[in-house]
């Protein structure tokens, strides 16, 4: 066994695992955390595969902050911290089944995949490939998102405000 695949069990492992703890904690700060493991160790399959930007965006983007969105969706939330009824056998069977069946046919459609002469080169100067395309051809679109995820950042300002003053209300 090389380092390489002993580093790619490593991450996988990681990232399973962590994905698997995000779905069965209780409190949801605990979800957060789990969830970022599980967003560190894909940046890390990222590296492994020469996607160097991909990696780089995983980690800015979806560790840093998608992560804090949610803290901060958490934190300007009312939830209850009740306690779910455990789930049932015949559904753990049933879910388990599918995903070995899920995983058997990914595992052998990705066996058998072949990219042929162009994938060599795709790894060589991608961080540049993209930046290139994105404001060349893409700007436009671009900027158009920027400007959604503004407006998106702003109402949820202008809702969370809402929300303080109507309680304010109500407690007089």
């Amino acid at each position: 066994m090389n380092g390489e695949l002993i580093v790619f069990f490593i991450l996988a492992l990681v990232a399973i695992g962590s994905g698997i703890l995000m779905l069965n904690l209780t409190k949801v700060v605990h979800m957060v955390i789990a969830l970022v493991f599980t967003f560190l160790s894909i940046a890390g399959l990222y590296v492994m595969l020469s996607a160097e930007f991909l990696a780089f965006v995983q980690i800015l983007i979806y560790s840093g902050a998608i992560t804090i969105i949610m803290l901060f969706g958490i934190m300007l939330t009312r939830h209850s911290d009740r306690t779910e009824s455990k789930i049932g056998v015949p559904r753990t069977v049933l879910v388990l089944g599918g995903i070995v069946a899920f995983f058997l046919v990914m595992f052998f459609q990705i066996n058998d995949l072949s990219f042929g002469e162009q994938a060599t080169v795709l790894h060589v100067d991608n961080t540049e490939k993209i930046g290139v395309e994105l404001y060349s051809k893409f700007v436009i679109p671009f900027e158009l998102t920027s400007v959604l995820l503004l407006v998106a950042l702003v109402g949820a300002i202008v809702l969370a405000k809402r929300d303080d003053e109507e309680e304010a209300k109500d407690n007089e």
